[in-house]
Formats: structure tokens, sequence, C-alpha cells
């Protein structure tokens, strides 16, 4: 989970520097072509079945909003501090809240509730008026919630596919289909990466493989309640990566909001991990 961490802060670091010569769709792009050089011994050893589906409709829809989320977050990165950036990329989990009740149709209580508005009111903090009286919100802060939306709703999206799908066919469907939405928007922004250039987009590619792979796996090993609050230990590697690299200094209202922001996330973490626990023990005792 730590290394997932890194990973990201690594991520971002890379989106940002290549942010002047290369448009978020185009990094979207190289990243998705990345990922599927990655797959193909997979797609090799697994054939047919890597791509086996009774779902592609949401297969289709989870990529487009994931295609999307990733280009308005890649966009969020370059144009935004990297620590406001990553504070906001944390809003998928309250965005869950919402598409849990109006989506998965699932009984959502009012403590977690509570802790979803509490969170976006330190979304507010960090887009908080100015001196002038104007909010500090722009495009890029947009682009960051609208991103963590899109993103939410392919964890909504997973969670359905998960009962009858292997995590490899999601992740191959995910990366093909991901691969084919970036390509409109890399023909209007292309140009032909420097050698060097190319390596560090290639790079950027392995390096969201490699995210991925280690936070589902950190998932997968350990308890959630105890792992999400390492996945915090990223607004403080990109805000040192933005201070020592990029001269970024955090503004007390972007602390303070992403302070907010973790304490509700982590508040909900923890509640849907007891509940979960209780749900299993009531289960267990109720079996014959």
């Amino acid at each position: 989970m730590l290394l997932s961490a890194v990973t990201f802060s690594a991520m971002a670091t890379l989106i940002k520097f290549l942010g002047d010569d290369y448009p978020a769709a185009l990094q979207t792009f190289y990243r998705q072509l990345a990922g599927v050089v990655i797959l193909l011994p997979v797609i090799i050893r697994y054939r047919g079945a890597a791509f086996a589906t009774s779902r592609p409709g949401i297969l289709i829809f989870r990529a487009s909003a994931g295609t999307i989320g990733v280009i308005l977050s890649f966009y969020g990165f370059q144009h935004m501090p990297l620590a406001d950036a990553n504070a906001l990329s944390f809003t998928r989990t309250l965005w869950l809240v919402p598409l849990a009740i109006f989506v998965v149709k699932e009984e959502v209580g009012a403590l977690r509730i509570g802790a979803a508005v509490v969170g976006f009111l330190g979304v507010l903090l960090m887009v908080r008026p100015g001196a002038g009286g104007e909010f500090a919100v722009g495009v890029p802060a947009l682009a960051m919630l609208a991103s963590s939306f899109l993103f939410a709703l392919t964890v909504t999206g997973m969670k359905v596919l998960t009962r009858d799908h292997a995590p490899r066919v999601i992740l191959v469907w995910s990366a093909f289909l991901g691969l084919a939405f970036s390509i409109p928007g890399a023909a209007l922004t292309w140009r032909v990466p420097e050698p060097v250039d190319l390596a560090l987009l290639a790079a950027m590619g392995v390096i969201g493989v490699i995210n991925q792979a280690c936070y589902i796996k950190g998932m997968s090993l350990g308890d959630a309640a105890a792992m999400a609050p390492i996945d915090y230990t990223r607004l403080i590697f990109t805000a040192a990566i933005g201070f020592f690299l990029f001269s970024e200094i955090p503004t007390v209202w972007t602390i303070a909001g992403a302070l907010v922001v973790a304490g509700s996330t982590l508040f909900i973490t923890l509640r849907e991990q007891r509940l979960a626990r209780s749900a299993k023990l009531s289960a267990e005792a109720d079996a014959p």
C-alpha cells in the first residue's frame, strides 16, 4: 500500500513535468498504450478467456468514464499545485455515498451521509473565497472533482462486475477500451515525442499499472480499515515533491481542507469495515 502511494506520487510528478509539452489527452493515450503492452502476456496466456464477458455494456460504460476521468485528472495535475490536486482526488470516496444511494440502491445511514457532507465542506475550504471575494475554484479544480466523480462511477461498476468476472478480464477490457477511447483526444493534440519524452511517457504508463497492482494487492492482503490511512501518505509525498521540484507551497486553506476530506473519508472507510464485520458475524451466527 505504501508502494502504491509512492508510485502514484511518481506518476503525478511525471504528469506535471510533461504537461507543458504534452496535453492531458495525449498523455492519457500513451499511458493506455503502455498498459496494453504490459498486459499482452496475460492476453497471450488466457487468449479468449481474457475477453470473456456477459456484461459488455457495463464494461464499455466503465471504460469510457474511466478514460474521461483520467484525462480530467491529468489536466488537474498539470494546472494545479500537486498537493491541491491530490487532496481533491480523495473526494472519490465521498462521491461513492450518493452513488450507493441512487445507483446501487444501498441503505446508507445518517452517519455516513453526514461524513460525506463534512467532506464536501472540506472541499469548499480548498476552493474558498479569495481575498477579493472571488472563489479560488477554477477549471482545473472542477476537472479534479469531475474526475473523482467519474472514478467513483468506475468503482461502482467494479462492484457489479466482480460478481461474475475475473479481475484480469476487467483489467484487459479497461486497457483496450481505454486505449480506443483515448485516440480521438490524442489525434487532436498529436505530436511525436522526443526519445527522452517517449521514455518518460512509457515510464508513466508502466508506473500507472504498478500503482493499480500495488493498491489492489494491498487492499486484498490487508484489512481495508488499516490500509486506507496508508494511502493518505501520498498527500505528504506530493506536497514534498511540489515544494522541492516545483516550488509549490500549500496554503493553510489547502491543508485544512485536505485534513477535513481525509478525516471524513477515513470515517466512511472505517464505518463500512465495521458494518461489514458485523454483517459477517451475524451471518455466521445464523448459519446452522
